[in-house]
């Protein structure tokens, strides 16, 4: 007999709302958040649908859904990753649901469909952001003018090298040390030809869109926040990634017969105090193209990315400490997220937060320390130990900007919810003219 306070159970809605829940978990996963946020997300679209006792358990693959404590689960995998305009369509679905403005069967009808949602600049557009994301990523580091001519030489295997990471298993496998391979080969080739000097740090752009910093920031975020088998498991993936693209740059180095002095990082004639704000734009448009953002929102999030920079540059102006740096814009940028989603509801905060967090993770670092420990290994701990406490750094900056914009995102939520709903019917009048 039922408890008169519990609700009855109703296995064909029941199993409807396990299915959205485990949808929406899988979508929110798929676009790189973090699980201790997605748990918390589902649960709340679960309480909205009527659910207050749901259990959800997540992993970086997958998640499991149940609406009560012993009674029937859902397990959805997830495969592949989600644009940021999809992820974006799914945050704006997940608060439809909690506030009661679309129902369980709409949403699984428009989650269906949203894998087959097609690029917003088609081929051209996430080939050129893929380009425009090697040439952005060098002017920010912009270790010499000869550096960035070889980046713009180069940019055009990175796309490449992103379509490789989606065809099937075994090339996902070796594209990381594919892409190091490659890329290192041609940069002591140009080095010893006299091309360009720091090799090392030039052959860094062309993949940066690949290395694993983003993964392994994100898995020591979840470690300190108590999702133990996710953020162990995630931390432990980017370094094997990493250490797959360090075998090429070392496999590359014996191929072309070049000496350790190959892999330092000092060089001479940088462009000049313009080269990382030109980079910052290259990047913004770059990230807007190949994560099929519409441009009229480019310029939000060129101002998180900005806002990030200038408050890592100013911090370390200061305290010149990296680490300083690194805490401060993580937070910065937690914090100005969450701030333009209040002002442009239609941009969910981890639309904005993403790109600013993609251009805090030292990627390229980790990538450059690993590589000198054939310069020795000393020099190389040393490095690896430096972009260790850059990387929690980051982690705790996010964990505290998120508790400090914990109320403003409260604030939020009513009144993007107003703002969604206008978008929506304007668009239902556009496509009905």
């Amino acid at each position: 007999m039922n408890h008169p306070t519990e609700p009855v159970p109703d296995p064909v809605n029941d199993g409807r709302d396990r299915r959205v829940l485990a949808w929406v978990g899988a979508g929110l996963l798929a676009g790189g958040m973090p699980v201790h946020e997605v748990e918390d997300d589902v649960r709340d679209v679960a309480r909205a649908l009527g659910h207050p006792g749901a259990q959800v358990a997540c992993s970086p693959t997958g998640l499991l859904v149940s609406l009560a404590s012993g009674g029937p689960s859902t397990f959805e995998q997830v495969e592949g990753g989600l644009r940021l305009d999809q992820l974006a369509d799914v945050l704006a679905l997940a608060a439809s649901l909690r506030a009661g403005r679309v129902d369980a069967d709409e949403c699984l009808a428009r989650l269906a469909g949203l894998r087959a949602q097609p690029h917003r600049y088609r081929t051209v557009g996430f080939v050129g952001g893929a380009m425009l994301s090697g040439i952005g990523i060098g002017l920010v580091l912009a270790p010499s003018v000869a550096s960035l001519l070889f980046t713009l030489v180069v940019a055009p295997l990175t796309p490449l090298f992103v379509l490789l990471l989606g065809r099937g298993r075994t090339l996902r496998t070796l594209t990381p040390f594919l892409a190091g391979f490659v890329v290192a080969v041609l940069a002591f080739l140009a080095a010893e030809l006299g091309w360009v000097d720091a090799p090392l740090r030039t052959l860094v752009a062309p993949i940066a869109v690949l290395l694993p910093g983003a993964l392994i920031v994100t898995g020591l975020t979840e470690l300190a926040a108590g999702a133990m088998v996710a953020g162990s498991s995630r931390l432990s993936f980017g370094l094997v990634q990493l250490l797959l693209f360090v075998l090429g740059v070392g496999a590359a180095l014996a191929v072309t017969g070049g000496g350790a002095d190959l892999l330092g990082t000092t060089s001479s004639g940088a462009p000049g105090w313009w080269a990382p704000l030109a980079g910052l734009v290259v990047v913004t448009v770059a990230i807007a193209l190949l994560e099929s953002v519409p441009l009229r929102q480019a310029p939000w999030l060129a101002a998180g990315i900005l806002a990030t920079f200038t408050a890592q540059a100013l911090t370390l102006a200061v305290v010149d400490a990296r680490w300083a740096g690194a805490f401060v814009g993580a937070v910065v940028a937690a914090l100005l997220s969450t701030l333009i989603e209040y002002l442009r509801p239609e941009l969910p905060r981890m639309v904005t937060f993403l790109p600013s967090f993609w251009l805090l993770v030292p990627g390229s670092l980790g990538l450059i320390s690993m590589a000198q420990f054939e310069v020795g290994p000393g020099q190389a701990a040393i490095a690896l130990v430096d972009v260790v406490i850059v990387v929690a750094a980051i982690a705790l900056g996010v964990i505290v900007g998120a508790a400090l914009a914990a109320p403003l995102r409260r604030l939020a939520r009513p009144m993007a919810l107003s703002h969604l709903r206008g978008l929506r019917a304007a668009r239902r009048r556009r496509q009905g003219a």
